[in-house]
């Protein structure tokens, strides 16, 4: 008799293997579809927020949304209501669009690294030492 037809040994076309990680991936698209979400949202308290990261867990459970503005930290308390209120508009996109079993509950922070970055440029460019050398190498 042998085998039925139609089922191939092996593995199949879906499960070839990623490069990166499930959770990677994950997080960037929930990413995207927040980044997204925020471009049809009326709201002049997120005008000028960018998303720099996601972390959703492994399970889904949560996700944690890091962001940054123009506002800087004088913004995050506005920024941050503003989430609260449209976080179930943003967790009902990524039902939509993300197809799995669960969607994460939201959680959002001020992306501390990126204003880090920006502090450290800052004292670099105030430090008369740095800038001395910088005129140095471009005589």
């Amino acid at each position: 008799m042998g085998r039925p037809q139609g089922r191939s040994r092996g593995r199949s076309s879906n499960s070839r293997k990623h490069s990166y990680p499930r959770e990677a991936r994950i997080s960037e698209t929930v990413r995207e579809v927040v980044a997204e979400e925020l471009l049809r949202i009326d709201d002049d308290r997120l005008a000028f927020v960018s998303i720099t990261a996601i972390d959703v867990d492994a399970e889904m459970n949560r996700g944690i949304v890091y962001f940054d503005s123009l506002q800087g930290p004088e913004g995050d308390a506005g920024i941050l209501a503003a989430f609260s209120h449209y976080r179930k508009q943003l967790q009902s996109a990524i039902a939509t669009q993300v197809h799995a079993r669960r969607t994460p509950i939201l959680e959002f922070r001020p992306d501390d690294a990126i204003r880090a970055a920006a502090r450290i440029d800052e004292v670099l460019r105030n430090d008369p030492m740095h800038t001395r050398n910088l005129s140095d190498d471009t005589e």
